[in-house]
């Protein structure tokens, strides 16, 4: 896709586009379940205006993941695919391309973190997916993924930066558009980015007056400090509970968040805390810690003094608990 900034800038290059989007719905359908957009009234008070919750939490492998995972995996060609597929992931890709891979009958090699919450290592394996497991560092997550394409001939599937992955996210736009008339606003996770990126390609394909805000932890804030500095600042040391918004923003990511998300909102650790175990007692919605960002956000005191906002969809992007490592325990 190309994007024209103001008269003299260059030509902007992303990623994907709407297309790309749109080809992985025709992918997708069928197989990716259609997640609802729930209401909570004590949400909507608390927050004072609309929210509708797109469930993700309830996608196939618990989390949004699964819509990348296999657009990347159904886009394979069939030369390809019989050696299967790579990845390093802390849990949710890791899952969701494992159960993508046995729906297409190939290998999933699997690298982990060490300190990986047990839950999705469980369901790595369960879905037939080989755990490799690393130091807890993104090098050392790199080098191992590199170590196990040389040994299998299999094919890289990056959590974020693989276009096809991307795009697959972006589908879930383009359930909200149809799910629910008049949509001024949609708040999204933002680790690596590909999430956010496929929702704005989608959305300013389709909708370009939807506002697009990103939330993050203020203990892994690459993704706010990059937007204040006007460049890609990495992630260093995060520290949050939230273990999916850990990662980076990529070069794939960055551009399109850069261009198309209003504001990144950060939130506290008990903020965090407090918006997962609301989900879980109010709207009767079982997320997990990264999934409670978006929600902490848009119950925040910043968020609520925008204007305009009647009708805000907020992607609550995974259900993969650790129901014996519980926050509030």
């Amino acid at each position: 896709m190309t994007r024209r900034g103001m008269p003299g800038s260059e030509t902007l290059r992303y990623a994907i586009d709407l297309a790309a989007v749109q080809a992985a719905a025709a992918r997708l359908a069928g197989v990716a379940h259609r997640t609802p957009a729930a209401t909570c009234s004590t949400l909507d008070a608390l927050a004072g205006r609309s929210l509708f919750l797109k469930c993700e939490n309830l996608q196939r492998a618990g989390a949004f993941k699964f819509r990348g995972a296999y657009n990347a995996v159904a886009s394979l060609t069939p030369e390809a695919a019989p050696a299967g597929v790579v990845t390093h992931s802390s849990g949710n890709h890791g899952q969701a391309l494992a159960l993508a891979a046995r729906l297409r009958g190939i290998p999933a090699h699997i690298v982990m973190p060490a300190g990986s919450a047990r839950v999705k290592v469980a369901a790595v394996e369960g879905y037939g997916g080989r755990v490799i497991e690393c130091e807890a560092t993104l090098a050392a997550r790199e080098s191992t993924a590199r170590r196990i394409l040389e040994e299998t001939r299999a094919t890289f599937v990056h959590p974020y930066e693989e276009p096809n992955v991307m795009a697959g996210q972006g589908t879930i736009a383009l359930e909200l558009l149809e799910q629910v008339p008049d949509l001024d606003a949609v708040v999204a996770p933002v680790g690596g980015g590909g999430l956010v990126s496929g929702l704005a390609i989608a959305l300013r394909g389709l909708a370009p007056t939807v506002r697009l805000f990103a939330a993050e932890p203020l203990g892994a804030d690459d993704a706010a400090r990059s937007m204040a500095a006007g460049q890609h600042v990495p992630q260093t040391s995060p520290k949050t509970i939230a273990d999916g918004l850990r990662t980076s923003l990529g070069q794939n990511t960055w551009p399109i968040v850069r261009d198309h998300v209003e504001r990144v909102l950060t939130v506290s650790e008990d903020e965090i805390v407090a918006a997962m175990r609301l989900a879980w007692e109010r709207a009767k919605l079982l997320i997990e810690p990264s999934a409670a960002v978006p929600l902490a956000a848009v119950l925040g005191e910043s968020f609520r003094r925008e204007t305009g906002l009647r009708r805000v969809a907020v992607v609550l992007s995974g259900g993969n608990a650790d129901l014996d490592r519980l926050p509030w325990a």
